[in-house]
C-alpha cells in the first residue's frame, strides 16, 4: 500500500482470500479423488462454504472422525492451465518490453522466467505440506508463532489438509487492539520471527500477506502470530 493508490489496492487485496469460489461440488470430488475416498468416508462433516478462496486454490473447514477440526486445501480445475496461459502472455509482454532500453535493464524475461519455475512448485501441495511441517518443526515450541499441523495421510498433490487454526488478520489492527493485543510486543516479535527464519534457519515463509498471517486471541496460542498457505 506504500505503492499503489488505496482503491487499486484494495482491489488486488480481494486476491488474496476473496476471489469468487468454484463450486463444492468440484471441490469434494477432487478430494475424493485424490484421497481415494469421499468425503462422507474421511470426515465426519464438511462445510460446503469455503472459508477462503485465492487465485490457485480454496480452504473448506472440517472434522475428522475422530473430532479434529481441520482445514481442508484444494487446488482449482484447471488451475494449471490458467497459469500456463497468463505466463505465455507474460512472455510475450516481456519480450516487448525488451524493445524499450529503460526497461532492458530490469530483464523483464528472466522475471517472468523465475516467476514461471516457482509457480510450478506451488501447484504441488505435497510440497506446500512438507514446507509447513518443516516450519512447524522450526518453531515447535515457540511463544512467538505457531503453524498447523499436517495430516499425511490425507494429503496428496492436489488436496491437502491441516489443522485448524483460529486467529484475527494482522491488518485488522483495531480489532486486535480491542481484543487486547499488545501491537508494539507484535510489531518486535513479527521482526525477530523474520530474521530468525532467515538468519538461523535459512528457511522462510516468502508469502507474508495479510490473509496467510494471523493473530492468536484466544486460548494458549494468545498474542502469537498463526502463519498459514506455504506454496
Amino acid at each position: 500500500r506504500d505503492l499503489l493508490p488505496p482503491d487499486i489496492a484494495d482491489e488486488l487485496a480481494k486476491l488474496q482470500d476473496q476471489v469468487p469460489p468454484f463450486p463444492s461440488e468440484l471441490a469434494f470430488l477432487e478430494i475424493g479423488n485424490s484421497l481415494g475416498s469421499s468425503v462422507d468416508d474421511i470426515f465426519l462433516e464438511i462445510e460446503k462454504q469455503p472459508v477462503a478462496s485465492a487465485s490457485v486454490a480454496q480452504v473448506h473447514f472440517a472434522t475428522l472422525k475422530d473430532g479434529s477440526q481441520v482445514a481442508v486445501k484444494v487446488l482449482r480445475p484447471g488451475v494449471e492451465r490458467e497459469i500456463a496461459s497468463d505466463v505465455r502472455l507474460l512472455e510475450t509482454a516481456g519480450a516487448l518490453l525488451e524493445r524499450w532500453p529503460e526497461a532492458r535493464r530490469l530483464r523483464p524475461r528472466e522475471v517472468v522466467a523465475e516467476f514461471a519455475r516457482h509457480l510450478e512448485d506451488e501447484l504441488d501441495l505435497m510440497r506446500e505440506a512438507a514446507n509447513a511441517s518443516l516450519l512447524r518443526r522450526n518453531f515447535e515450541g515457540s511463544p512467538l508463532l505457531a503453524v498447523p499441523k499436517v495430516y499425511w495421510q490425507l494429503c496428496a498433490p492436489r488436496v491437502m489438509v491441516m489443522e485448524r487454526m483460529h486467529g484475527t488478520p494482522v491488518s485488522q489492527v483495531q480489532v486486535l487492539r480491542e481484543k487486547g493485543v499488545d501491537i508494539p510486543r507484535l510489531a518486535r516479535a513479527g521482526v525477530e520471527i523474520f530474521f530468525t527464519q532467515v538468519f538461523r534457519h535459512g528457511f522462510f515463509h516468502a508469502d507474508m500477506h495479510p490473509g496467510n498471517i494471523l493473530v492468536a486471541t484466544e486460548g494458549p496460542t494468545r498474542g502469537r502470530y498463526v502463519a498459514l498457505d506455504f506454496g
